[in-house]
């Protein structure tokens, strides 16, 4: 048990010389401190974007396929995809037809209309058409009032159901259920109001709770389709693999294209997976660039502890003479700096985390949800203390060799 004891009293000596400069040791962790904070700020910061973003696109389905004229994540060209032909509602009445077993085919299309209700205006809201399969692909329900139906579909009614944050900056403390509003030019019944979605338009994407759901039919009637894309959600059987049922689907859809076998896709199938693949990939980077820009506050720090621990080690020489003379060995010299080193970091360290808090408490109040988790905090710790260790290291090392004799005479 000699290296337990060695350690404790390692500790007690290096705690004893950060107490007897304590200015010193303050001003040593500020490096530590400023990279602490950008680390823990960083990752918080990249978590509240990852969880916003997954929530927002759980409500779109993680079983559901997409076709569209375009994939999501083009590479190549833009005129390679330009010519193909367009979805149209005649392709949604094939698939249907064609794809006995899925579980729901859903087209939507979306533009953005000015939307007014008696001296209300809000400019440029997303409005989606879509038919009564949308909540099939979709996890989300009404909240209030009730979704459209086949009806409305197959008749055009011009009703529409709008999401919760459109509704209160539109209608306040007013009820919306059977007000009639004016989407550009015309005139629909507020039918439903759905309920808290999520997603706020993270990177370019949908802000659901602002969005206007109506029939498609309706939609191509009051706003036509001419240079309008269509998206086709189909949801895939419970007892299929996705990845079994896109290769059906593709087949269905080149069925429908009469495409021979020597031919190109002239559509895109798209899923959530491949989405949230291409969000972690990309956000990934970002973290990384981001820790290693502020990572040079803590190397900056650790320099700067470096720097302290020489200047201790050359205050202490006749000490560590008087510790060598009377038996201490390299290892507990060594220990007792590295302790300290470690200490001083440590403090920072804890410093740097409160002030991340702070921080953090500021984003999530002001730009979006966003908390430190108990990883986040053991990972500062540890990098507070790894860098106290590799900054103390070199200083250690040199104390630890030090010829006792010379050391007594150093004055």
């Amino acid at each position: 048990m000699h290296w337990l004891t060695d350690m404790i009293e390692s500790f007690r000596i290096a705690i004893a010389a950060l107490r007897s400069n304590k200015m010193r040791g303050f001003l040593t962790t500020l490096g530590v401190i400023i990279g602490i904070v950008g680390v823990v700020t960083t990752m918080t910061a990249a978590n509240g974007i990852s969880n916003a973003f997954k929530e927002s696109v759980s409500a779109i389905g993680s079983d559901v396929l997409y076709v569209s004229r375009t994939p999501w994540l083009m590479t190549g060209n833009f005129s390679d995809y330009r010519n193909r032909p367009q979805l149209s509602l005649k392709v949604v009445d094939k698939l249907a037809a064609g794809l006995k077993s899925a579980r729901a085919v859903n087209p939507t299309a979306d533009t953005t209309k000015s939307v007014k209700y008696r001296s209300t205006i809000l400019e440029n809201m997303a409005i989606i058409g879509t038919t009564e399969q949308h909540t099939d692909v979709s996890t989300a329900l009404p909240e209030f009032g009730r979704f459209m139906t086949a009806f409305d579909v197959q008749y055009k009614k011009n009703v529409c159901v709008i999401g919760v944050t459109l509704r209160d900056r539109l209608f306040g403390d007013e009820g919306p259920l059977n007000k009639e509003i004016r989407i550009g030019r015309n005139k629909f019944r507020v039918i439903g109001v759905m309920e808290k979605q999520g997603g706020a338009g993270m990177f370019g994407g949908p802000d659901f709770d602002s969005q206007i759901l109506m029939p498609i039919t309706s939609f191509v009637e009051a706003f036509g389709r001419v240079n309008r894309d269509m998206v086709i959600g189909i949801k895939a059987p419970a007892d299929v693999a996705l990845e079994d049922y896109e290769y059906e689907l593709i087949g269905e859809m080149r069925k429908i294209r009469k495409l021979s076998p020597t031919e190109d896709d002239d559509f895109a199938v798209n899923t959530m997976d491949s989405l949230v693949a291409m969000f972690n990939q990309v956000m990934g980077v970002v973290v990384l660039i981001g820790i290693l820009i502020t990572g040079i506050s803590l190397v900056v720090g650790g320099i700067g502890v470096m720097n302290i621990m020489f200047v201790s080690v050359s205050e202490r020489t006749h000490e560590i003479g008087i510790r060598k003379a009377i038996g201490a060995r390299r290892r507990s010299i060594m220990t007792q700096f590295l302790f300290e080193s470690s200490s001083i970091c440590l403090a920072g360290g804890t410093a740097g985390i409160l002030l991340a808090f702070g921080v953090t408490a500021v984003i999530n109040r002001m730009v979006m949800p966003a908390s430190i988790s108990p990883a986040i905090v053991l990972i500062a710790m540890a990098v507070s203390v790894l860098v106290g260790i590799v900054a103390g290291f070199i200083p250690a090392w040199r104390a630890a060799r030090m010829n006792p004799v010379e050391a007594l005479r150093y004055e």
